[in-house]
């Protein structure tokens, strides 16, 4: 996961560094040069040196070094904004807009450092630090937006343009900066931007102690199992699980940790029920447990505190102001694709349901389906009525060989190859960081460098997330990327292959779409890096379909004992059970994306989180069988910070281009493969990155906008 302008340095701060945890973070830190002589001895600020255009000494990273490398990075930043601001010149684009695209250079830099200690290798000294950080990221953030001089050397550049155009790329980084300190209140008055950057700071330290909440919800809370309560449980998982609980000091015993990676596949297979409803009950009572780390009440606070903000600037509610700049354009859009597609997905749930409790009754196991046996019954279902055992997919999907099916669509869609480095030769900041080398098959052109870090491991947040430490741009010259996808996937036992499940399979493939969408970019400037959210997640989203392909399953899912590759019958079976509990996926994500977009719409005044989440979900109809996918005390997408706030339902909107774009592939000649309908993929799709409008990017690949008949038919429910 993974957030927008005012400039590519408060894009990153103010809704990304004050974050720990998102899912598919995706935000892009551009890296120069810049002198800091009386720093040099801080390691975090040094210019990046080695091959490959320099890269980040994370082997020598220090805690000790963050907080004097942020200060001196972001005094610098401000010095270098107040010579723009007050530059005697006339304002043009160049010494006005290009001058703030080449600023702040050693914040990029050191940003990329922070980056991995908050989210990759966190401690509880950092987390310390990152507080003390927090407030003055905020200050320095408001520094930007609320300078007076530098917003109407903005605003006298963009009014030129609006009666001369500049080129379209010019043009397209002047509208976003433009658009951006406006939403950020640049046109307040001197009374109301004080107010502004009040609630900016005291924001910045609500969503660092949400996410500090969250962590040690998920680090302080594991089931430790003895060897008479493993029924059900595959091999590779009890050995993760043996060698997990002997690192925390319980040898003998079994850990079953606070994570998706651990608590997914022991509801899904464990046969002991109470220890299922344990399990799940710490999951999703993560920032819910009425302690001093809970979170309903910092969210309480928070909402608030957005509701002023925006009522500073005359919007009726943070909804309204977020989504201007989105796809959806407005909150009511965004509702009204949420619920066309509600009746049906809670629909499919009631049928599933129906058919568990068909499964247990035949059983005689005497129980009604709770939430904790979704996934175990489920998997009855699927075993009875497509005869497929998800157990038995897992043994055809090796992490290594999966690796090397991203390899391969890379090189099919957008003619890249990756090349692993010299062990050493490129410095990481975990043993388990692997790196390769991404270059143009045709030419050798070097692209840059990815970096897959794919255990969970304690310190390191939940989920899936892509980054860039660098990313594309040729205003100064042209930048190799430097990109990384991260995971959350169980470290094996010694010596056993890294198994993993279908789902999570197209996760992986999700978070490598990010990937290519960095390496891809054809930009000019930094701004146009940037992502719209509803539309960021589309390029990751298609790129999932490529795991289904023929061509990656007949050369990629072997078997991890004796490589044989996936039989013929089985594929058959898992394209068949292709819409198989869409009722369970739709309903726990868009609750979650209803519950976001209702709490922003309503008054926060005396809101009582909990009894609102209940409450809004019986109004849905939310069957009682599943949870949301974030309950609200645990969403950190949209309360470790605003990149997803009133955003989730951005996955659905994005879901709506991939189904549509799929049908463009499956229609081609050449299948998901075809050579023309890939070169436009990357032209219009990936490769504008936010040079080009959305909607117009979209129409130029499809030559119409996308169709939500598309979206239905790729969940199997009934279209209208």
């Amino acid at each position: 996961m993974k957030q927008k302008n005012i400039t590519k340095h408060i894009q990153a701060f103010g809704l990304c560094a004050l974050v720990a945890f998102t899912s598919c973070k995706d935000v892009p830190n551009q890296t120069e040069d810049i002198a800091m002589a009386d720093n040099t001895e801080n390691i975090l600020l040094q210019e990046w040196t080695g091959p490959y255009g320099g890269v980040p000494a994370f082997d020598k990273m220090k805690v000790t070094d963050i907080k004097q490398a942020m200060e001196t990075a972001m005094e610098s930043h401000l010095q270098e904004i107040e010579k723009i601001a007050n530059n005697p010149e006339p304002a043009t684009f160049e010494n006005t807009i290009v001058a703030m695209e080449s600023s702040g250079k050693t914040l990029d830099r050191v940003y990329a450092y922070y980056g991995i200690m908050s989210s990759n290798v966190s401690t509880p000294e950092f987390r310390t630090i990152q507080a003390e950080l927090a407030p003055k990221l905020s200050e320095y953030s408001s520094k930007i937006s609320q300078n007076e001089k530098l917003f109407q050397r903005i605003k006298t550049v963009y009014g030129a343009s609006q009666t001369i155009p500049l080129e379209a790329d010019q043009q397209r980084v002047v509208d976003l900066t433009f658009k951006s300190f406006e939403m950020k209140g640049a046109n307040l008055d001197a009374e109301k931007k004080a107010r502004y950057a009040e609630i900016d700071k005291e924001l910045s330290s609500l969503y660092n102690k949400f996410s500090d909440n969250l962590l040690h919800d998920e680090e302080n809370y594991v089931t430790y199992l003895n060897k008479e309560q493993l029924g059900g449980l595959s091999e590779g998982f009890i050995k993760s699980a043996a060698k997990i609980a002997a690192d925390k000091g319980h040898e003998g015993e079994y850990a079953i940790t606070n994570t998706r990676s651990s608590m997914d596949p022991f509801l899904t297979y464990s046969t002991e029920r109470e220890l299922r409803k344990q399990v799940w009950t710490n999951y999703y009572a993560r920032g819910d447990n009425g302690d001093e780390y809970d979170n309903n009440a910092l969210i309480a606070q928070i909402l608030k505190l957005r509701k002023e903000r925006v009522g500073l600037m005359g919007y009726d509610n943070y909804a309204q102001w977020r989504l201007q700049d989105r796809m959806a354009k407005n909150p009511e859009n965004a509702m009204d694709l949420m619920m066309a597609v509600w009746p049906a997905a809670i629909g499919r749930v009631a049928e599933e349901v129906a058919d568990m409790q068909a499964i247990a009754d035949a059983n005689g196991d005497n129980i009604t389906i709770e939430p904790w046996d979704y996934r175990y019954y489920a998997e009855k279902v699927r075993q009875k009525k497509y005869d497929l055992d998800s157990d038995e997919v897992k043994q055809y999907l090796q992490l290594d060989k999966l690796t090397q099916a991203l390899f391969y669509v890379a090189g099919e869609l957008f003619n890249y190859e990756f090349t692993p480095v010299k062990e050493g030769s490129v410095p990481v900041f975990h043993e388990d960081v692997k790196v390769w080398e991404v270059t143009d098959k045709d030419s050798g052109k070097l692209v840059g460098l990815w970096y897959l870090d794919p255990y969970a491991r304690e310190g390191k947040r939940s989920g899936a997330w892509a980054t860039t430490y660098r990313s594309y741009t040729s205003f100064e010259g042209e930048k190799t990327v430097l990109a990384s996808n991260n995971s959350n996937f169980v470290k094996p036992a010694p010596g056993e292959a890294v198994l993993v499940s279908w789902d999570d399979a197209n996760t992986f493939f999700h978070e490598f779409g990010h990937a290519l969408h960095f390496f891809s970019a054809n930009v000019k400037y930094p701004t146009l890096n940037s992502g719209v959210r509803d539309y960021t997640e589309f390029q990751s989203q298609l790129l999932e379909r490529w795991l289904s392909t023929d061509k990656v399953i007949n050369q990629f899912l072997v078997h991890y004992k004796t490589g044989e590759p996936i039989p013929a019958e089985l594929v058959a079976k898992i394209k068949k059970a292709a819409t198989f509990n869409q009722g369970f996926a739709t309903t726990e994500y868009l609750a979650s994306a209803l519950i976001d977009m209702k709490l922003h719409l309503a008054d926060p005044t005396n809101i009582d989180i909990d009894k609102f989440e209940r409450e809004t979900l019986a109004e849905l109809n939310m069957p009682k069988e599943l949870p949301m996918r974030h309950r609200t005390p645990q969403f950190g997408h949209v309360f470790s910070g605003e990149g997803y706030a009133t955003a989730y339902y951005g996955y659905m909107w994005a879901d709506v281009l991939t189904s549509d774009a799929s049908e463009a592939f499956a229609e081609a000649p050449g299948g998901f493969y075809d050579k023309e309908v890939a070169a436009k993929l990357v032209k219009y799709l990936f490769a504008p990155r936010n040079a080009m409008d959305p909607a117009e990017a979209y129409r130029l690949f499809r030559g119409r906008d996308a169709k939500i008949e598309a979206l239905m038919r790729d969940r199997g429910f009934p279209v209208q």
